[in-house]
């Protein structure tokens, strides 16, 4: 089993899993320093309170957390206006986020223009961790059963997209290991691979990863 030494931290605001999700790959001294500066810095950053994948691409960089993002969309996904969850927001961070993906490159972020395989999910899980965006009402923990029944009535009777993201932080064969910002227990959750691939490749995703490329063991 290769679980990496990485903290859990619970998300603070309803919009902040996927900063949280950076705040737990940073070390002590990077984590102080962005919570004492939290606001400022997501200022800075230019988003409020909603962040996609390539903005948390800039603040890993900003803090020399090298990486890679897999997408199958680079940049902003018209056809998600439609959902609820997207409606509100698309339009207010449309500019900001075609911008950032169209400098990506100069900025050293590499984008990828495809999703990733679960094999290769497997595989970079040995080596490091990863930050996957899911749909949240699809995944439920083996382990403490979290989510549970809101897995087994979206499987049943449908519902609508509720993006999350996950720090996945090891794996044992074919169970990831992960941790969920939105909940309070340090203990990590885990899945099969199957079941966290099928959360994360729901509508809404785009498949968007982040491999991270720095040991935490």
């Amino acid at each position: 089993m290769i679980a990496h030494s990485i903290p859990h931290i619970q998300q603070r605001f309803h919009w902040d899993c996927g900063v949280t999700c950076v705040l737990m790959l940073l070390d002590q001294h990077q984590r102080q320093q962005f919570l004492d500066n939290f606001t400022e810095i997501c200022q800075e950053e230019g988003f409020k309170q909603s962040t996609w994948t390539i903005d948390l691409c800039y603040l890993l960089m900003r803090f020399g957390i090298p990486h890679t993002m897999y997408t199958t969309m680079v940049g902003v996904n018209e056809n998600h206006k439609k959902q609820n969850y997207y409606s509100k927001i698309i339009d207010l961070d449309r500019e900001r986020v075609q911008r950032r993906f169209a400098q990506a490159s100069a900025n050293g972020i590499k984008v990828v223009p495809r999703g990733v395989t679960q094999q290769e999910l497997l595989q970079h899980l040995q080596a490091a961790p990863a930050v996957l965006l899911v749909d949240a009402a699809l995944l439920s923990c083996d382990i403490c059963k979290h989510n549970k029944m809101r897995f087994e009535f979206r499987r049943w009777f449908g519902g609508g997209y509720r993006g999350h993201y996950i720090l996945c932080a090891g794996a044992r064969g074919a169970l990831v290991l992960y941790r969920d910002p939105s909940r309070a227990a340090r203990a990590a959750c885990a899945a099969r691979a199957p079941r966290v691939l099928a959360a994360h490749r729901a509508r809404g995703t785009d498949c968007d990863a982040i491999l991270i490329h720095r040991s935490y063991r």
